[in-house]
C-alpha cells in the first residue's frame, strides 16, 4: 500500500537523486510493497537539516525518527545500526555485542558503495546486498515510527511492529548511551 503525500511546486532539483530519476518507489517502499507491508511515503520540500526538522514536518517527535548508521567493523565487513532519535550509539556497548576491539563509521564513499544511499537517505529496507542488521531498543517504543527510504528527502511512516516484521533477522538490544 503506497501513499504519496508532498508538497505543491516541487522543485525540478528534488527529481534527481543518485538512482537517476525521482520516481513515486524507493527502495524501502519497493521491499515493503513486495512484503504487502503497509506504509506512508512523506516527501520533504527540502532535505531536512536537522533530526528536530524532519519529524516535526512528518508530524512525529524525534523519538519516531529512525536513523540508520552504518560502521565498518574490519576488511569489507559492515554492519547497519539502527537507533531511534537523537539518542546515540554506545560504542563500548556495540564492540561488546559484536566481540569485536576496533570499529568505526563508514565514509560517506563507503555508505553511497555498500547501501546505494546518500547519507541521510539509508534505510535497512531495500538494501542492494545484505547487511548485519543491528537495532537499538528504542526503534521498537513508538507504536509508528518514520524512517530514510533510500531516496534523500523521502521517508516512510509505518508502525514499528510492521519494521520487525520487514526487517526479519535482527539483532536487537541496548546499543544506546
Amino acid at each position: 500500500m503506497y501513499y504519496r503525500i508532498s508538497g505543491p511546486g516541487l522543485p525540478d532539483w528534488r527529481k534527481e537523486c543518485i538512482f537517476g530519476v525521482m520516481t513515486d518507489s524507493t527502495p524501502a517502499g519497493r521491499a515493503l510493497d513486495a512484503l504487502g507491508i503497509p506504509y506512508r511515503m512523506f516527501r520533504h520540500s527540502l532535505p531536512p537539516e536537522s533530526l528536530e526538522r524532519a519529524a516535526r514536518e512528518r508530524g512525529q517527535t524525534a523519538e519516531q525518527v529512525v536513523r540508520s548508521i552504518l560502521f565498518r567493523s574490519g576488511e569489507k565487513e559492515f554492519i547497519l545500526v539502527l537507533i531511534a532519535g537523537a539518542s546515540q550509539i554506545s560504542w563500548q556497548r556495540l564492540r561488546a555485542h559484536l566481540g569485536i576491539s576496533r570499529l568505526r563509521l563508514a565514509s560517506e564513499s563507503e555508505v553511497r558503495e555498500v547501501t546505494g544511499c546518500l547519507i541521510g537517505a539509508v534505510s535497512p529496507l531495500g538494501l542492494p546486498n545484505p547487511l548485519r542488521l543491528l537495532a537499538d531498543e528504542s526503534v521498537f517504543r513508538q507504536e509508528e515510527i518514520s524512517m530514510g527510504s533510500g531516496e534523500r528527502g523521502a521517508a516512510v511512516i509505518l508502525k514499528s511492529a510492521d519494521l520487525r516484521k520487514a526487517l526479519g533477522r535482527v539483532e536487537t538490544g541496548p546499543f544506546a548511551v
